[in-house]
Parts: C-alpha cells; sequence; structure tokens
C-alpha cells in the first residue's frame, strides 16, 4: 500500500471511529431521550430537526468541502499563502451565512410551527437556531484541517458535540417535561445541543491557534497568494452544486415531515399519524445512521486526497484512492445493511422497551428497520462516488442524481403512503429507490472521469459472499437462542460473533485485505 492510500485509510479510520463512536453515542442519547419526551415529544423534535439541517445544509454545505478541496490542491503545489487564504475567505462566508441563517430559523418559526401542524413547537426551532451560527463558523475550520489532511480535530469536534448533548441536552429536556409537558421537553433538548456545538466551535478555535506553528513549518513556493476574486469564484463554483446537492437529501427529510403526517391524517387520527412518524424517524433513523458514519468519513477523506491528485494530474494515484475508497465503502457498507436487518427487533426491544413505547409501535419499528437498513449499503456507496466526482472537479453529477433519487422517492411516498393498508411501510421502500437511483449513475461517471475500471468482485462479489456467510451465523443464533436474544448480554455476544465471522470471511475471499490492517496485526 502507498504511502498516499495508507494517509487515506488512515483518515477513514479516525474520522469513521469517532463518527461510529458519536452515532452509538447519539443512538444511546435517544434511548433516555424517548423514554422522557415519548413518541409524541419525539415527533415534535424531529419535525424541527429537518428544517434546521435543510438551513445548514444551504449555509455551509458545499463550502467546507470547497475549502478542503482547494487548501489541499494548492499545499499540493506548495502554495502556503493561497490556502490560508482560502480559509479567511471561506470563515468570512460562512460566518454571514450563520448570522442570516440563524435569523431566519428565528424569523419564520412561528410560520414553520403551524405549518407543520404543531403551532407550540416554535420554542423549539427557537432554541435550536443559534446551532446554524455555532456549525457554519466550526465547518471553516474542519475544512481547513481536512484539506491538511488532519482528520483528529474533526473527530475531536464531533465527540464533543455528541457527548455535550447527552450531558446538556438530556437534563435540559427533563426539566422542560416537569414544567411544559413533550412541547418544553423537546425544546429543552434542543437547547442542549446548540450549548453543545458551541463547545465543539470553542474546541476548533483552540485547536487552530496550537496547530498554527506546524502550518507555518510547511513548504512554500514563494509567491503572491491568489487574489480574493479568485479565491471566491473558485469557493461559489465549487460549492454552489455541492450545496444544491446537500441539501437535496434534507429538503426530501423536510418533505417527508410535512408530507408523511399529512398523508397518514387522511386515514388516521393526528395523533396516530404523528406518532407513526416519530416511530419511523424517532427509532429507525437513529440506528441505521450508525455505521453511515463510515459513509461520511469516506466521503471527507476522498475529496482532499482526490483533489490534491487531480492537481498534479497523477491519474494513477486517483485510480488507486478511488479504488480504496469504494472497497471500503462496499466492505462497510454491506455487511452492516444486513446485520443489522437481521437484528432489528431485538435491538429495538432492547434499546427503546418501556413506558413511552408499546410492544405494538416497537414491532412496527422494527418491520421499519428492516427494510431501511438496507439502505446503509446504498447510502455508503452514494457517499464515496460523490466524494471523488468532488475531487475529479465534477460536483455537479452527484446533484443531478441525487435530485433524481428524491423525486423518485417522492413519487413512491405519494403513491405509498397514502394507502391505508402500507401507510408508514411505504417510506423505507422510497429511501431504497432514492439511493439506488443516485449511486448507479454516480458509479458510471466515476469509471468516466476517473479512467477508473470498476471490480464488481471487489465490490459485490467478496464482500457479499463475505456477508451471506455472517448473515447465516447471525440466523443460526437467532435460531439458537430465541427469545434469550432479546437480552444485552447475548444480542452483544451475537453481534460480536457476526463481526468475526465476517471480518474472517472478507480475510479469507480477500475483501478485506492483509495491507488494510495496522502492521502488527498482519500475521
Amino acid at each position: 500500500m502507498t504511502k498516499r492510500q495508507k494517509s487515506l485509510v488512515r483518515g477513514i479510520s479516525i474520522l469513521g471511529i469517532s463518527g461510529l463512536i458519536c452515532k452509538v453515542i447519539g443512538v444511546l442519547y435517544k434511548i433516555p431521550l424517548a423514554h422522557t419526551i415519548g413518541p409524541t415529544g419525539m415527533g415534535v423534535y424531529h419535525q424541527v430537526f429537518p428544517t434546521y439541517n435543510l438551513l445548514l445544509t444551504i449555509s455551509s454545505a458545499g463550502i467546507p468541502v470547497a475549502i478542503s478541496r482547494m487548501v489541499a490542491g494548492y499545499l499540493a503545489l506548495d502554495d502556503k499563502k493561497s490556502a490560508k487564504r482560502v480559509f479567511t475567505t471561506a470563515l468570512l462566508l460562512l460566518l454571514v451565512l450563520g448570522v442570516l441563517g440563524t435569523l431566519l430559523m428565528v424569523v419564520l418559526s412561528p410560520i414553520l410551527a403551524s405549518a407543520k401542524g404543531t403551532a407550540s413547537a416554535q420554542s423549539s426551532f427557537l432554541m435550536l437556531a443559534p446551532s446554524l451560527l455555532f456549525v457554519c463558523v466550526m465547518s471553516a475550520y474542519r475544512g481547513f484541517m481536512q484539506g491538511r489532511r488532519r482528520m483528529e480535530p474533526t473527530a475531536i469536534s464531533q465527540l464533543i458535540e455528541q457527548v455535550g448533548k447527552v450531558a446538556i441536552a438530556m437534563p435540559f429536556a427533563a426539566i422542560g417535561m416537569r414544567r411544559g409537558g413533550f412541547v418544553s421537553g423537546a425544546a429543552g433538548a434542543l437547547l442542549g445541543t446548540s450549548i453543545a456545538e458551541l463547545l465543539a466551535l470553542l474546541y476548533m478555535l483552540v485547536d487552530k491557534k496550537l496547530a498554527d506553528r506546524e502550518f507555518d513549518a510547511l513548504p512554500d513556493a514563494g509567491g503572491q497568494a491568489a487574489p480574493n476574486k479568485h479565491i471566491i469564484r473558485e469557493l461559489m463554483l465549487i460549492s454552489i452544486p455541492i450545496t444544491i446537492g446537500a441539501s437535496i437529501v434534507p429538503i426530501a427529510a423536510e418533505v417527508d415531515s410535512f408530507m408523511l403526517v399529512r398523508l397518514m391524517s387522511g386515514y388516521l387520527p393526528g395523533v396516530e399519524a404523528l406518532i407513526h412518524y416519530g416511530t419511523y424517524v424517532g427509532l429507525v433513523f437513529p440506528l441505521i445512521n450508525v455505521p453511515t458514519a463510515f459513509a461520511m468519513a469516506t466521503s471527507v477523506n476522498l475529496v482532499p486526497a482526490i483533489g490534491a491528485a487531480f492537481e498534479r494530474k497523477d491519474f494513477p494515484a486517483i485510480q488507486k484512492e478511488t479504488a480504496t475508497g469504494l472497497r471500503i465503502a462496499s466492505v462497510i457498507g454491506l455487511p452492516a445493511s444486513i446485520g443489522m436487518s437481521l437484528l432489528a427487533e431485538p435491538i429495538l426491544v432492547l434499546l427503546f422497551s418501556g413506558d413511552q413505547y408499546t410492544l405494538a409501535q416497537l414491532h412496527k419499528g422494527a418491520q421499519l428497520l428492516e427494510i431501511s437498513a438496507l439502505t446503509i449499503v446504498l447510502f455508503t456507496m452514494v457517499q464515496a462516488t460523490s466524494g471523488i466526482l468532488q475531487g475529479l472537479h465534477k460536483q455537479r453529477i452527484p446533484m443531478y442524481t441525487l435530485a433524481l433519487g428524491v423525486v423518485m422517492k417522492v413519487l413512491l411516498n405519494y403513491t405509498l403512503v397514502r394507502i391505508p393498508a402500507i401507510n408508514i411501510h411505504g417510506a423505507p421502500y422510497a429511501s431504497l429507490l432514492c439511493y439506488f437511483v443516485s449511486m448507479v449513475p454516480n458509479l458510471y461517471y466515476v469509471a468516466k472521469y476517473g479512467k477508473v475500471r470498476l471490480s464488481f468482485s471487489q465490490l459485490v462479489l467478496r464482500p457479499g459472499a463475505a456477508s451471506l456467510v455472517m448473515g447465516l451465523s447471525v440466523l443460526g443464533m437467532k435460531a439458537l437462542l430465541g427469545e434469550r436474544l432479546i437480552s444485552l448480554f447475548w444480542l452483544t455476544i451475537t453481534i460480536l460473533i457476526a463481526v468475526a465471522v465476517y471480518f474472517a470471511a472478507a480475510l479469507y475471499v480477500k475483501a478485506i485485505q492483509t495491507s488494510d490492517l495496522p502492521r502488527r496485526f498482519r500475521r
């Protein structure tokens, strides 16, 4: 494995493991939160979050990727002055966008709350609004560090965000619940989120200050930095298509938050429709988001890696980085999809059984998770291919393919969810269609513009064979244990056995290569 490939795998490992820990903490946080504010409170909580995610994506999604790619490109040419100017220019832009996003959410809060059918949720929008400013500013620092291939600050700041949510948001949610019921409980949890984002931002400020000496020691080819006008133009050319593309999925979630409850309200009481929606987004989404941490880590690392190689016109390096990134996406995504789908019910019952959720609601959540889990592998590949295309200066392609996928998702949602016999169960199938429609053309364009020959064996056959062996081991444990599987001990044992079986099978069929492992483990 080349030094660059090791750097890619190391970066994915750092952000992937950190992201996985964050996602697990997020799930563990949602469990007591769900018990505290109940399914109705979770429904309110997740009616607010899609709007927040959409505004956050519009204001900050594309520019950090542009920062990362431009900084990596300038540093590949030893142009340190221009790399630093990219950061300072982008920081000012993100500060302005963050202020505007926060003000927009505050001003529109009563309109948004009423439009979603829960007027009392206005306080939740107000409590979450400051997060937009904090995350926008923080994303400038993250993009700069990622462009320098320093993934640790992003990883640590993500951990601060999640730990802060648990330590701060949960007490606030409990206080709000005691004082004003589930609406105030949701607002308290969202206020805690804003405080956690502020703490993560403060860490990034300190880290940047400490890392300035290391940056100053980097080689510099001399000459003048690129002019501000040129940098702003490049930032816009790169970030606008990425922002539009990144906004598509939050737009779809925002459409869901309006659409699903209203469609089901045509044949169900309003509260019951909200509970169905809260079950879907409150129980299913946090779980499928756990393994997708590696998808995000893969994408974040591929942009500067491919971008730097592209600036040097080093197509052999592009091909190696692309092959490594896609293989990692497949090796992680396939077993995660299959394993979570097979263990959906015991996981949900173990984590969320209690006073707030009935067994019928948990059973419905398990049925939704069985299908939704299959989106993990598709989402992972979409993220990986999007990162590659962005590094290849083809950032418009993921925008178009995701737009097509979301249109298909909305149409299928409208077709299925409005049928009483299907109701909320149509939503996971719509998501599957969305990511499949996005993934296929992305792979085609990666092969075309990266001059890469995709290996069906490496991407499908080998990880698929290892995942099949793992799936059979899980089915065997389910048959052997029966009801005992719904316990922390036996579920943990089953998951550990599944991981071990998959790892051994993947090594045997060479889905995982020994060069992927740390040197001390290769023997």
